[in-house]
């Protein structure tokens, strides 16, 4: 009465994403063994930029931390613009080999691809590619079968995104509730989030970043100063120097904003979310130094966490570059000549590099989102 094995009873265990993606592919594979690699790329609507999320081919991934405009990838954005799945059951026959991530597919030797565009409510959220290791398999029967599987595992992506949204949203209310004024814009989140994603992404080879790793980095990263929910408005908003007492009840806002989201984790059920230690060392430990000399810890070098150290830099850069009430915005210039400075003593040296080696991505957002009246 209970032999039969479920081929998918690990996606009912609490496990990662990637956990899961892995799961579906093997089950898939009992059935259909030329499937070699499921791939899932999102999109930025804001900077119109597809990124490399996850992938269940192991060590083999032609395509990790890559990003592209999805102008540039006029394949791909034809199958938007169409609003259908894309089948190509010889990829040797492709005519489309010029682009990076086509000529990083092809070195590794997959014979043919099917590629399903994602989308909740109508909302383009990015594409799942299925690759093949022999030609001519995607008959009719068999995409009957993928586009099962397909979106599954696009209902699995965008329960994810969706939970995190949630979060976020529930932080964000409780921020306008309080009527809290941040002189923190919205336009220095966008900023300081891509910075981070930017870090996180020149460093990921050195620390074996993985794309959903760096890809949560980016969406919690705004987040790291929700503790200033519970810092009162003469202090969050005194256009002068803090004195010292002032100073210690700012920064408060580390611990804070720890507590405030686990309680709004408890509150809501979330508490499943995945990577969500990350945003609770984001919060607590962005102002940690390398030194030693940080709050709320003392915590030093590798004993701050990495997401840490790199929003650190992010939120940092972004701070000397913008104009608040109390200080003219600096030039990048003379932000990178502090950063510099700073390396080593209170900031993450390999992340101050990253950053420094970026400069043309980091004009690039600066320009995408620019500072306005309203932030």
């Amino acid at each position: 009465m209970f032999n039969h094995i479920d081929t998918l009873d690990p996606l009912n265990k609490h496990t990662t994403l990637k956990e899961k993606l892995v799961s579906t592919h093997l089950a898939i594979k009992k059935s259909m063994p030329f499937i070699a690699r499921i791939a899932v790329a999102i999109y930025d609507s804001e900077t119109r930029v597809l990124k490399t999320f996850l992938h269940s081919s192991g060590e083999e991934n032609p395509l990790e931390n890559y990003q592209v405009l999805l102008d540039e990838a006029p394949s791909l954005k034809k199958i938007l613009d169409k609003g259908l799945p894309r089948v190509i059951n010889n990829l040797l026959t492709f005519d489309d080999g010029t682009k990076e991530h086509t000529k990083r597919i092809g070195r590794v030797g997959y014979a043919a691809s099917y590629t399903l565009p994602m989308f909740n409510d109508g909302d383009f959220l990015g594409f799942i590619f299925f690759n093949s290791s022999e030609a001519d398999v995607f008959n009719e029967q068999t995409l009957s079968q993928i586009d099962i599987f397909a979106h599954m595992i696009s209902l699995m992506i965008i329960k994810e995104l969706s939970v995190i949204h949630t979060l976020a949203a529930a932080l964000k209310t409780t921020s306008r509730i309080t009527h809290v004024r941040d002189p923190e814009t919205g336009s220095h989140l966008d900023r300081m989030s891509r910075y981070s994603r930017l870090i996180a992404s020149s460093i990921a080879e050195k620390y074996n970043l993985q794309d959903d790793y760096i890809e949560h980095i980016f969406m919690f990263s705004p987040l790291h100063d929700i503790g200033k929910i519970g810092i009162p408005d003469n202090i969050l908003m005194k256009p002068g120097k803090l004195d010292h007492d002032e100073m210690e009840i700012m920064k408060s806002h580390s611990l804070k904003g720890r507590e405030i989201i686990d309680e709004i984790l408890n509150n809501f059920g979330l508490e499943g979310i995945e990577y969500i230690n990350i945003l609770r060392n984001i919060a607590e430990f962005h102002h940690e130094s390398v030194n030693g000399t940080g709050y709320p810890s003392g915590r030093s070098d590798n004993d701050i966490p990495l997401e840490a150290r790199i929003v650190a830099v992010a939120d940092v850069f972004d701070a000397l570059t913008s104009k608040r009430s109390y200080k003219d915005a600096w030039t990048n210039e003379a932000a990178f000549e502090t950063l510099k400075q700073l390396a080593g003593e209170k900031l993450d040296q390999d992340c101050v590099d990253a950053l420094l080696d970026n400069i043309d991505e980091v004009e690039k957002i600066q320009e995408l989102f620019k500072e306005d009246f309203y932030g």
